[in-house]
């Protein structure tokens, strides 16, 4: 008579990979949605800490329609980011190819400490102008401005932000946003949906138990109780990917797909600040935006914003009523 074989469901999750960390202190986004509408297709801010609102439900079907609800929501303060340049790509057998850039002559000088900053332009807008027929896309160089913010940062962070429309539009909008200011407000209006991308916090060094979830050994385990059973067969003499290991844990970029952005606002028209300021953060002195639920990553850190990658089906788009907004002392 055969024994019946024992089948249990898999202990730990395989469904963030990979387990590393994160390469910079703020994420590389790969796959940018298309939109019609020629404007930069995602934004920037730091995390300042969380806070709750009383809402007015807006939903309609929600049972709940037209009363209030209380709802956590992440303080991301959001200075205007700045336009750098703006790059040509071209489309070749071995993917995209930089055809051409240009710079702006109006540097911020605390970008010297990001790169070297090019003191003669390579190309002019005019040269540019003329490899529109090979160009697929435009993408601006932009950069963050940290040092108008109370909590200290000094160096900006800088990356590539693509452009909707078509490439006549796009060439267009980038050259007539060179060297200037754009605010959260051209890129995003309240009541979107939103994608939001960071790097998490750090954890350290971390066993199987506490990175992957593994079931604990019984007490009298030869090899500990915390520790797995076996790596694998002696032959092959070689360890999986899938088998849980310890290693570093946290500061892995991620990202939450479909986070609502409830407001927009100045500090000076409505505050967000506790009587003590944000805890390990300070004051928010700027314009801030309100997004719905949590965001990954420590406060300080830098979090990008895109559209919806896979936005939900049926989804109101329409920012809720906001009451309240609470300022008590918030850890």
């Amino acid at each position: 008579m055969g024994h019946t074989k024992r089948k249990a469901p898999r202990r730990g999750s395989l469904q963030f990979r990979p387990h590393s960390r994160a390469k910079r202190m703020y994420p590389n986004i790969r796959n940018w949605p298309a939109r019609p509408q020629v404007a930069p297709l995602g934004f920037s801010g730091y995390k300042a800490g969380m806070t709750h609102v009383i809402v007015i439900d807006n939903r309609p079907k929600s049972p709940t329609k037209g009363e209030e609800l209380r709802i956590p929501v992440t303080i991301l303060e959001v200075p205007p980011i700045k336009v750098a340049g703006f790059r040509l790509y071209g489309r070749t057998t071995y993917g995209l190819k930089a055809l051409g850039e240009v710079w702006t002559d109006k540097l911020d000088k605390e970008l010297a400490k990001v790169l070297l900053v090019p003191k003669k332009q390579n190309s002019k807008i005019d040269d540019l102008k003329a490899m529109l027929p090979k160009a697929e896309s435009i993408r601006l160089l932009t950069y963050t401005q940290p040092y108008k913010l109370a909590f200290g940062k000094k160096t900006p962070d800088m990356f590539e932000t693509p452009l909707g429309g078509n490439v006549n539009d796009q060439f267009t909008y980038a050259s007539s946003v060179l060297g200037k200011e754009i605010k959260l407000a051209d890129v995003f209006k309240e009541g979107e949906f939103l994608d939001v991308h960071s790097v998490t916090v750090g954890r350290g060094f971390a066993g199987v138990v506490k990175r992957f979830g593994v079931k604990t050994q019984r007490h009298k385990a030869e090899k500990g109780t915390r520790e797995i059973a076996s790596m694998g067969p002696i032959t092959p003499c070689w360890v999986g990917w899938w088998i849980a290991q310890p290693g570093g844990m946290g500061c892995h970029t991620r990202t939450e797909h479909n986070k609502q952005l409830l407001k927009i606002a100045e500090v000076s028209k409505l505050n967000v600040n506790p009587s003590s300021g944000l805890m390990r953060y300070g004051l928010v002195t700027g314009e801030y935006a309100l997004i719905a639920g949590s965001v990954p990553g420590a406060k300080k850190r830098l979090v990008r914003l895109t559209h919806p990658i896979r936005p939900s089906r049926g989804a109101v788009n329409q920012a809720p009523e906001v009451v309240y907004v609470s300022t008590a002392s918030q850890i």
